[in-house]
């Protein structure tokens, strides 16, 4: 195993200190490790937090900032963060006018965000929560009860993001969060195994004449085990699953990621593919983004999330973002 590391146990603390070495704008808190805007949340302001495994960057501390989240608790690599991490993360980011969780649908993040919840509101924080479950490939995995929450959440944060930042109010951005949540789906495909520091090698073995159709942000198994094959078939592999799953004809906010190991040069020629697909069964991409979003360590692959949407989600995906992970308006 090679990697930029110094000791394995040591991964997401020193990562941790590079971020805040990178991002004077942001506050890491090394102890409880999560990180916060440079500013408190204002006053009036619905606070956002999420979290979650690290592994995933820029999911989720790149995506605190300006129209995004107000903090995020990392939780060791592929682990889900700890209630008092979450807590930590709800009390520094409430300014009063409440706190919403964006949780994706793995076991121990629900478990631990609703223990943090229950725990926020028995100091006096109202807490509402949202949990994302998009993906398509399969109903039950290895880490969930239902399927697996993965690329709509980056939609949903900015989108609700824009939201807070405008001024809603609690019961509103947990509305549109429940509303955007609901109208994503996501399928991803991986070419490679991922190697966790701690474990020293791959995930599981993946032969180089094979690929994995549906593979989990964790690297947990998809629907089958396919040869390699075209880019072109590769795109229709993604699509369908997600258009067999609801009716995605209209206006649609489109997001391909890659999953940490695979070049933009690649991302850019399958999003070439998957476009014209979704052109072709009545989609109008309205928005997109293309990279590396929520990620897998070093696997290679991607994934595909289409979420629909109306005027008002068009709006406030407009809307000015400035975070380590996104960066646009000013």
């Amino acid at each position: 195993m090679k990697k930029l590391i110094n000791a394995p146990a040591g991964v997401l603390t020193d990562s941790l200190r590079g971020v805040q070495a990178a991002h004077p704008e942001l506050r890491v808190d090394t102890e409880h490790r999560v990180i916060y805007r440079g500013e408190p949340t204002r006053a009036g302001k619905v606070a956002l937090v999420s979290g979650g495994g690290s592994g995933h960057e820029p999911m989720h501390g790149g995506f605190v900032g300006l129209g995004m989240l107000d903090a995020a608790a990392a939780g060791e690599v592929f682990t889900s963060p700890t209630p008092d991490q979450v807590l930590e993360a709800t009390k520094g980011a409430d300014s009063g006018a409440g706190v919403l969780h964006i949780v994706k649908n793995y076991t121990g993040d629900v478990l631990n965000f609703e223990m943090a919840a229950e725990l926020a509101a028995a100091e006096g924080i109202r807490v509402e929560s949202v949990v994302v479950a998009d993906d398509v490939a399969v109903q039950d995995s290895t880490w969930t009860a239902g399927r697996r929450g993965t690329g709509t959440t980056v939609i949903l944060e900015k989108v609700v993001g824009a939201a807070a930042e405008e001024g809603a109010d609690l019961d509103t951005v947990a509305a549109l969060a429940r509303q955007v949540s609901a109208s994503g789906r996501s399928m991803g495909i991986a070419l490679t195994s991922c190697t966790v520091p701690a474990a020293g090698k791959p995930t599981f073995d993946l032969p180089d004449d094979q690929m994995e159709v549906g593979v989990g942000i964790h690297g947990e198994p998809g629907r089958e085990r396919v040869p390699l094959a075209s880019a072109h078939e590769i795109a229709r592999m993604l699509v369908d699953p997600i258009l067999a799953d609801f009716d995605a004809a209209g206006p649609a906010i489109v997001l391909l990621s890659g999953l940490g190991g695979t070049p933009l040069i690649e991302l850019y020629l399958m999003y070439g593919e998957v476009a014209a697909l979704l052109t072709e069964a009545g989609i109008d991409v309205r928005r997109c983004l293309v990279g590396d979003y929520i990620t897998s360590l070093d696997m290679a692959g991607c994934s595909l999330t289409v979420v629909k949407a109306d005027d008002e989600l068009i709006r406030l995906w407009d809307a000015p973002v400035v975070t380590p992970g996104l960066r646009w308006g000013a």
